[in-house]
């Protein structure tokens, strides 16, 4: 299946475009998250879950309020990396 990541901020940097249709067998975020660190060098997984600080989204949704690294992939999603922007 091919899904749709875009980066954002040092993510872009590192990735060195806006966005990749990745093609992957993943089934789940987590899985492909594992890919794509490996393929980056991205750290974007920690103990289990997204790292503090980052955030990832699926089809606009932040990943830790759907199933987290376990949340299920389809044909045609997106996911999207960022820094976390924290201020008042």
């Amino acid at each position: 299946m091919q899904i749709e990541c875009a980066f954002f901020g040092p993510f872009r940097e590192t990735v060195g475009r806006k966005t990749v249709q990745w093609e992957t067998d993943a089934t789940t975020a987590g899985e492909l998250l594992a890919e794509l660190e490996a393929e980056y060098g991205l750290s974007v997984v920690d103990d289990g879950a997204v790292r503090d600080g980052l955030t990832v989204t699926h089809n606009g949704k932040y990943l830790a309020h759907r199933d987290g690294l376990d949340t299920e992939l389809v044909d045609g999603d997106v996911i999207r990396f960022t820094n976390a922007v924290y201020g008042g």
